[in-house]
């Protein structure tokens, strides 16, 4: 499974932190588990009213990420799927969403919780989605994961 190993975040204040997330909207009961994993993440770390769009899909999430970072977010959370076909489509849009959300994270000097899952298969987003049964809560990791990076940069700048 890919999570072991994972490191075990835990929750602290985060009210004080304005945070966005950006889901895609394909593969909707995977989003849905997602954005859930990541609306649990926010309550639970304190943060009460995040700002949640849904845009179409995964390819979309870079250009909302940069438009929520130069609004003045502390953190972003990315979360789409993506899961392989026939086509090299798969590889196109994997590393678009992974070069552009990386890309808005290093230029606003803001974290951006990757929670893009690149799949092989729907059953394997499903098994990450944070569903009833699911082995993993992606939505939750990447939403802790950002909010851990915000509290870092914080102390760094002082």
């Amino acid at each position: 499974m890919s999570g072991a190993g994972a490191p075990t975040a835990q929750p602290y204040d985060a009210s004080g932190l304005k945070v966005a997330v950006v889901a895609a909207t394909w593969h909707t009961q995977v989003m849905d588990g997602l954005v859930a994993g990541a609306e649990r993440a926010l309550a639970a770390y304190g943060v009460s009213e995040p700002e949640v769009i849904r845009v179409p899909g995964t390819f979309e999430l870079p250009v909302v990420a940069a438009a929520l970072a130069r609004a003045g977010y502390d953190a972003v959370v990315a979360l789409g799927v993506v899961i392989r076909g026939g086509t090299p489509h798969f590889d196109y849009v994997c590393s678009a969403a992974t070069d552009g959300l990386t890309q808005v994270s290093v230029d606003h000097a803001i974290p951006v919780g990757f929670g893009v899952l690149t799949c092989d298969t729907e059953e394997q987003a499903l098994d990450r989605a944070g569903l009833e049964g699911s082995a993993e809560d992606k939505g939750w990791e990447a939403t802790a994961a950002a909010l851990d990076t915000a509290r870092v940069v914080r102390a760094v700048r002082g």
